[in-house]
């Protein structure tokens, strides 16, 4: 991407400026450290340039935060890649589907494909092609249906399956990683679901060269992984 900005709660702005000094900052209003509602007009006023948008990572549950979430969905937002924690809080906002924009990226590990669906666990592993396809198709946006050979379904039944499956992704941050590689390429004008699958391919390539590179499963971390997209895409 050529620029990114992060929005976060205004006590994180000091702690992580120094470790990102190529990205640019907006400090949101909190309560107890959680975005509030209130954070969507600083938002809305940055949104003017932006070609592509990620909200989740790092967000937690507080309800401030839902509210939050539900006023990002009222603005005319550029394309959406959704993740982490705020699938969950999707679940918790009627009509969601609906009020997100067309072709949304939503990037659910089965635990939180449990809480967008009502359905258990075993029931979406057990046939995890299907049922992302399923969703994708019901909701309108793209699936990408994280774990052991991650399911990438669009809503016109188009759906690819990563052939990689490897504990050095199953680490906390590896999706975090994954989102960015998505809303990068959704920066840059790829539509959601080659972003998916391109972002996806190479998150995957990334882990395995990661694991290589570290010569231990146990040992991989997420900045492993993010530390190897160079390589990949420069192979690519």
């Amino acid at each position: 991407a050529g620029l990114v900005t992060l929005a976060v709660p205004e006590p994180l702005h000091s702690a992580l400026a120094g470790h990102l000094p190529e990205v640019t900052w907006i400090s949101l209003p909190h309560e107890n450290g959680f975005i509030t509602r209130a954070g969507a007009i600083p938002v809305s006023l940055n949104l003017g340039r932006a070609t592509a948008f990620l909200v989740g990572p790092g967000f937690g549950l507080a309800d401030a935060t839902r509210d939050f979430l539900a006023a990002l969905l009222e603005m005319d937002l550029p394309p959406l890649v959704v993740d982490a924690d705020a699938l969950k809080l999707l679940a918790q906002i009627p009509n969601w589907q609906k009020k997100l924009p067309a072709f949304t990226v939503l990037t659910p590990h089965p635990g939180e494909m449990c809480v967008l669906t009502g359905l258990s666990k075993e029931e979406i592993q057990s046939d995890r092609e299907a049922l992302a396809s399923k969703f994708a198709k019901k909701w309108g946006h793209v699936v990408v249906l994280k774990g052991a050979f991650t399911v990438i379904a669009a809503p016109d039944g188009r759906i690819a399956v990563i052939p990689v499956a490897s504990a050095a992704l199953a680490r906390a941050g590896t999706g975090d990683v994954l989102a960015g590689l998505i809303v990068g390429l959704c920066a840059q004008g790829v539509e959601a679901f080659e972003a998916a699958l391109a972002g996806a391919w190479i998150h995957a390539q990334a882990g395995l060269a990661a694991l290589e590179g570290v010569g231990s499963t146990a040992s991989v971390l997420a900045g492993d992984v993010l530390d190897y997209v160079n390589d990949v895409m420069a192979e690519l």
